[in-house]
């Protein structure tokens, strides 16, 4: 008798154990439990510690409550202005209310990551190629904000959302080089011409300064001769004036001779024309001496008087570079004239040149 009572006891003990074991749970201090007998939520959320539960009867849920990083896949779409882009980003949330994780939706995290990536591709068409690569905080506000309203039913809180990398097409990155390249370049222009113009400025003054001092230009031009000397350089360049060279080329004509004639003075379209030289009366029956002959040419000269001197309308001048007579009427031809260069003084010199010696005034 005694030995079955030992044997029932030890069997309840065993039992007891058994059943200890199978309705003894632990949870951790950042799980939280959830219950549920039969299907049925009872009890409300396992604080963390020892718990213990009906065995074959509940069922118990651990949930994490510590915050998730859960990386959104590469998304590939088109921007509001056209652009093929692809980009990545990256979730933080935790579990806020652990039935809701549980019974509200079958597996909140996969929700939460098919959200993340609708709400991805979403932003992508709303936005234009500039706010994706330089307004990303505003971006992932939004992104966050579009995330968030479902996920609060389901017991989940999104903590921040940021957006990882945004992968652009070559041709796209080519040409976004060479807008960037174009608008260095054209502040780099702008900012040397604010330097010549600085400079230039600076320039005047000098200039001013040095006009109203000659000495510091001679000055200016030693120095300049020093520093091109302390260099090794076989030659030396020295800066001339212009006003010199002009002094010295007026200094070098020569003076015209007296009874030379003169040369040609240029002609003003506007000026009358000179009046004829009054001829004195001849006597009754006589011929004057300065008549015209009936051919056209000078009358007789008399004896002892100087010949007629030729005047500038007996002279041939070269007009447009080009010579009326290329033999001329009482000589050789003259050397080639560049129309560039005929002046009124070098439209004299030939014309001087091309004179016979017999028009010349008789001593």
């Amino acid at each position: 008798m005694l030995q079955d009572v030992l044997t029932t006891v030890i069997a309840a003990g065993c039992a007891g154990c058994v059943y200890l074991a199978a309705a003894a749970r632990v949870v951790k201090q950042y799980e939280r439990g959830v219950v549920l007998r039969l299907g049925r939520f009872v009890g409300g959320v396992r604080p963390p510690g020892f718990t213990m539960i009906v065995p074959f009867v509940d069922r118990l849920y651990k949930v994490n409550m510590q915050i998730v990083t859960l990386p959104i896949p590469a998304q590939e779409g088109i921007t509001r202005d056209n652009v093929t882009v692809r980009v990545d980003a990256v979730v933080y949330f935790k579990v806020v209310d652990a039935a809701n994780a549980i019974i509200q939706v079958e597996d909140y995290r996969f929700a939460v990551s098919q959200m993340a990536q609708t709400s991805l591709r979403s932003i992508i068409g709303k936005s234009d190629l500039d706010d994706l690569l330089s307004n990303r905080e505003k971006l992932n506000q939004g992104l966050e904000l579009m995330i968030d309203s479902p996920a609060v039913g389901w017991g989940v809180q999104i903590d921040r959302v940021e957006i990882k990398d945004v992968s652009l097409p070559d041709t796209m990155k080519r040409s976004m080089a060479r807008q960037a390249e174009a608008d260095r370049e054209r502040r780099a222009r702008i900012i040397n011409a604010d330097a010549e113009l600085q400079a230039s400025r600076k320039l005047a003054e000098a200039a001013q300064q040095m006009a109203d001092t000659p000495a510091a230009l001679q000055l200016r031009l030693l120095q300049t001769v020093t520093a091109v000397a302390t260099e090794k350089n076989s030659t030396l360049v020295l800066p001339f004036p212009v006003e010199l060279l002009r002094f010295l080329e007026r200094a070098h004509q020569p003076a015209p001779e007296p009874g030379w004639p003169q040369p040609p003075r240029p002609l003003d379209e506007s000026a009358p024309p000179p009046a004829p030289a009054a001829v004195p009366p001849a006597p009754d029956g006589a011929v004057p001496d300065t008549a015209p002959a009936p051919n056209g040419s000078p009358g007789p000269v008399a004896e002892g008087s100087p010949g007629p001197v030729p005047d500038g309308s007996d002279i041939p001048v070269e007009a447009d570079g080009v010579d009326p007579d290329p033999a001329g009427p009482a000589g050789p031809p003259g050397p080639p004239v560049d129309p560039v260069s005929v002046t009124p003084v070098r439209a004299a010199a030939d014309a001087v040149s091309h004179v016979s010696e017999e028009d010349w005034p008789r001593a």
